[in-house]
């Protein structure tokens, strides 16, 4: 007669437990708190996108992406409407102006907006010069103390000036990610020359587009900071006028002092183009677009 086989499923050893002493807890949570402060110190921008996500997520908020695409329009913004200028690491597009930014050369290849005549003449907002570190670049953007004792001014791409319209928009233009290595002399001097100009053309012209950024090079040379960040040889605007029937000019001016006038730099926007392989206002119908950028009426612009 062949015996049963027992039901019964052989019981599994039990593993003693592992008992920590309460001061080895301590120590391991303090160790544990010290590894993560570091890390927020030296990471703060992802820092920052973390803890923001953990605070949507307790208020049942949609948590925060931060994608190396485009990201969503800032609700309004109309800054893009017209194109994307060129490919960037990360691109982000507030109330105020759009950039793409380079996480290589830790600034800003390009930066676009739309300044109206209302715009240009509100003055609601004061400069606070709160330079600090840009939450919406997850890799985190340059910092504070890559310019410290580097000799080279934070200059504004978009200038805290075209950005005196609404408290936010102001505020904005602080974010390092909208900054770029600038000498003292072309800070201070021909660039906020040519930055009033513009503001002077969005009053005469109503309605303006702007693009602006510096001309970086496919290697870096000279750098400032523990980032390294690049400091450029030369910088570039380009202003389109959308008061018909329309017009369109460009800057290239080398980041150093000069006495010249802002019209000796002016160039037509192909020229822009062609040194920075960018591609501005791409949405603009071709034949329109194509004689927008290479004419240059200098006499055509108001200058002040």
């Amino acid at each position: 007669m062949a015996k049963r086989k027992s039901s019964r499923k052989p019981r599994k050893s039990k593993s003693p437990a592992i008992k920590l002493p309460l001061g080895v807890i301590v120590a391991l949570i303090i160790i544990a708190a010290i590894i993560i402060g570091v890390w927020a110190y030296l990471h703060p921008a992802e820092a920052r996108m973390y803890v923001d996500n953990i605070i949507a997520q307790i208020q049942g908020k949609p948590v925060p992406t931060q994608p190396a695409q485009p990201i969503p329009s800032t609700e309004g913004s109309d800054n893009l409407a017209y194109g994307i200028p060129g490919k960037a690491d990360y691109i982000v597009d507030r109330e105020g102006y759009a950039l793409g930014y380079s996480e290589y050369h830790e600034q800003a290849s390009w930066v676009i907006y739309r300044m109206t005549y209302e715009e240009a003449t509100a003055k609601v907002a004061n400069r606070e010069d709160n330079f600090r570190e840009d939450p919406q670049i997850p890799s985190g953007s340059a910092t504070l103390a890559d310019y410290k004792k580097s000799g080279k001014d934070r200059g504004h791409l978009a200038p805290a000036a075209d950005m005196s319209f609404s408290i936010k928009t102001m505020d904005e233009s602080f974010y390092m990610s909208n900054m770029s290595p600038q000498e003292p002399d072309f800070n201070r001097g021909i660039w906020k020359d040519l930055e009033a100009q513009v503001r002077s053309f969005a009053i005469t012209e109503k309605d303006i587009y702007v693009v602006t950024g510096p001309i970086l090079p496919q290697t870096k040379t000279i750098t400032i900071g523990p980032n390294k960040v690049t400091v450029p040889d030369r910088y570039y605007k380009v202003v389109w006028s959308r008061t018909p029937p329309g017009k369109m000019i460009g800057f290239i001016l080398p980041n150093a002092g000069s006495t010249k006038s802002l019209q000796s730099f002016a160039v037509t926007v192909d020229k822009v183009e062609a040194e920075t392989g960018l591609d501005f206002f791409s949405e603009i119908p071709q034949p329109q677009q194509e004689q927008l950028e290479s004419t240059l009426t200098v006499d055509a612009w108001k200058w002040q």
